[in-house]
């Protein structure tokens, strides 16, 4: 099936998988959309103003950074941008793996037409001014995704926020896992087998992607990451379900004198509690077999 011009397959898929499609902006805030090209722009590293840019457009990694630490109570520029980063990438992986599953073609989202509002709620804004259809391949997929977005993504906020490298490719895997996780399961609901294999199977080898290879293990549907996300930081905040620590990593104590072993692992009852569950900048919902509460 070839791509429509409104992508309408999407929209049952939910939220993190719907794109607007439009040549005007579709936005009550049209000044407030920036192409996702100037999302990666090296020019705002500096910090320095563009007074050739109206304010409130300027600047829209920076601007979401600090959305997201408002509405999160986030003590560090970097945890922000972790789950900024994070939440873009989910968007990006939904809308294709939806699109590649279920159109067998994906849109071309060259940063220049794929514009995000900055400002807005989770799921993250996105719209984009025209549809040109490119191959459902999974190469085709990486290079949509990772290469043309996440890796310059990556690169803005690793170098503006000193996140880790290591933990950005984290959090692109965790994010292509849950997408793969929550489009599988939405086609078994309604009873589609052929979909959701097709949706593992993607989801599958794009995690084995040179860019992403060594970032965590898949087993069935659900995802065992080697890094932290730093969402733990977050004041109420607790570890995800697909994270490497079984808890939330505390302060250094001073060592315990000598005496009987004592195991590594908290008991259930010294856990992290819950993390509340926000209105806004939800990640992708955690797979059921791993013990963590709703993701927020």
């Amino acid at each position: 099936m070839d791509l429509d011009p409104a992508l309408s397959a999407l929209r049952p898929l939910g939220g993190f998988s719907v794109l607007r499609v439009s040549r005007t902006a579709p936005s009550r805030r049209p000044a407030a959309l920036a192409p996702l090209a100037d999302v990666y722009a090296p020019e705002y590293g500096d910090g320095a103003p563009d007074v050739q840019v109206p304010l409130e457009c300027s600047d829209p990694l920076g601007r979401r950074v600090r959305r997201v630490a408002t509405a999160l109570g986030a003590p560090e520029a970097r945890v922000a941008a972790s789950v900024a980063q994070q939440g873009l990438a989910a968007r990006l992986w939904s809308v294709t793996l939806g699109c590649a599953v279920l159109y067998g073609q994906v849109p071309d989202l060259d940063p220049r037409l794929l514009h995000w509002d900055p400002e807005a709620t989770a799921p993250d804004d996105l719209w984009l001014t025209e549809v040109r259809a490119r191959p459902g391949d999974g190469v085709t997929v990486a290079d949509v995704v990772l290469t043309t977005h996440l890796a310059p993504l990556a690169e803005a906020v690793h170098t503006r926020y000193g996140v880790a490298s290591g933990l950005l490719r984290g959090n692109a895997a965790s994010a292509l896992a849950g997408a793969g996780r929550e489009l599988e399961g939405w086609a078994r609901r309604h009873g589609r087998t052929d979909t959701a294999a097709r949706a593992r199977s993607l989801t599958a080898g794009l995690l084995a992607h040179p860019l992403l290879a060594g970032t965590g293990t898949l087993t069935g549907t659900s995802f065992r990451r080697r890094s932290c996300c730093l969402y733990y930081r977050v004041p109420g905040g607790g570890v995800c379900g697909d994270c490497c620590f079984p808890s939330p990593p505390g302060p250094a104590r001073p060592p315990r004198p000598p005496g009987p072993a004592r195991s590594l692992r908290p008991p259930e009852s010294a856990r992290s509690p819950s993390p509340p569950e926000p209105a806004r900048f939800p990640s992708p919902p955690e797979p059921d077999s791993l013990p963590r509460p709703p993701e927020p």
